[in-house]
């Protein structure tokens, strides 16, 4: 006996309706009236009609994908960012598909090839030099754009004030006496890295400005963003005739670093120095470490709702957005008053800056 399958086209004849408005009341999408919807579902139900995912996409000109491009995907930062992304495509029915663009070369070959196209319907670009027409290049892959974790002009983007977040943490430091603060960095010439690094640095290098206080290039080290580079720039600050007598990193995993070797030379935390750091880590807490939080998840949980919008509503505003997320200063044990200090100063908090929020898209 041949079984005879039933297809969407079938569905869509029973119940009088075009193959899009099916593909879009099986898939619970906006859009449906509840009388059609109820129609098509019992059409689907009498036919025994099991949806295909390919074909509903065929049907609508929708992949129900998006596609997250970042450089790194091992990083603490990537993987909180992706716990805020992914729950939320879940809950739309989308599919998160990963490009991870390491090196310049794998960069410079993916915005030739363009591999997405045809493939997602909306693309995050984390944490990515978008410079250059980068930003226009990827955009003809046909689908919106979001940029999480920088502000562009051209696409809606999702990001923090980093030059306020480290001029906040090097307040701390100066309100607490010290005047030799370090910084622990990112390299100027890496290729890749995004503009993070630049913003954190003239956060820090303005605030010393704005104290009255002179950068000194002979404080600044490079620490690549990771524990173990953290750890050396540390000890090269240390090396120095002047060492400082406090530090700021700009990610929490150097500043852990600069902890590791500051300790490893016989010194006290805070006692003889003091280390402040930016992200809000998770390990943060466990090395009592006072932090810039950036919430790297709210950051992907707001960037991936806006892109929805922008996917399922075309809507103007969402096209345009920019979104700027506050950052917290969180004041724990590794810093404290420079030994001979006058009193340190109440520290002004700044009120909390209300941020544009995408709304929720309708299920």
């Amino acid at each position: 006996m041949t079984t005879v399958v039933a297809g969407i086209d079938d569905v869509a004849s029973r119940a009088g309706v075009s193959i899009s408005t099916v593909s879009r009341a099986l898939r619970g999408l906006p859009g449906v009236s509840p009388r059609t919807r109820e129609r098509v579902l019992s059409a689907a139900a009498a036919l025994h009609y099991t949806a295909s995912p390919h074909a509903a996409g065929l049907a609508s000109g929708k992949t129900s994908a998006v596609a997250v491009v970042m450089p790194f995907v091992s990083r603490w930062f990537s993987g909180r960012l992706l716990l805020g992304i992914e729950p939320v495509l879940a809950a739309s029915r989308y599919n998160l598909l990963l490009s991870r663009l390491g090196d310049p070369e794998s960069r410079a070959d993916f915005l030739e090839r363009l591999p997405l196209r045809k493939r997602v319907d909306g693309v995050l670009a984390a944490c990515l030099p978008l410079a250059n027409g980068d930003v226009d290049i990827l955009s003809e892959v046909g689908v919106p754009v979001v940029v999480v974790g920088a502000s562009h002009d051209s696409v809606p983007s999702v990001y923090v004030d980093d030059v306020g977040g480290a001029s906040a943490a090097v307040q701390h430091l100066i309100n607490l006496g010290h005047r030799r603060i370090g910084l622990i960095g990112g390299r100027h010439d890496d290729p890749i890295t995004c503009p993070t690094p630049l913003s954190r640095r003239e956060g820090y290098r303005r605030c010393l400005a704005d104290n009255g206080l002179d950068p000194d290039a002979d404080l600044e080290e490079a620490g690549d963003f990771t524990v173990d580079g953290g750890g050396r720039a540390m000890a090269a600050l240390l090396s120095r005739r002047h060492p400082p007598t406090a530090v700021f990193a700009e990610s929490d995993e150097m500043a852990m670093g600069a902890v590791r070797a500051a300790r490893a030379a016989g010194l006290r935390i805070p006692g003889d120095v003091s280390i402040v750091g930016f992200d809000g880590h998770d390990l943060a807490p466990l090395f009592d470490l006072t932090t810039v939080d950036q919430h790297v998840s709210e950051q992907g949980r707001v960037a991936a709702t806006l892109l929805l919008e922008v996917i399922e509503t075309r809507d103007g505003a969402a096209e345009r957005a920019h979104v700027e997320l506050p950052t917290q200063l969180v004041i724990r044990g590794s810093s404290a008053r420079r030994a001979g200090a006058e009193p340190a100063p109440v520290e002004a908090r700044a009120p909390a800056r209300r941020s544009r929020r995408p709304k929720a898209l309708s299920p």
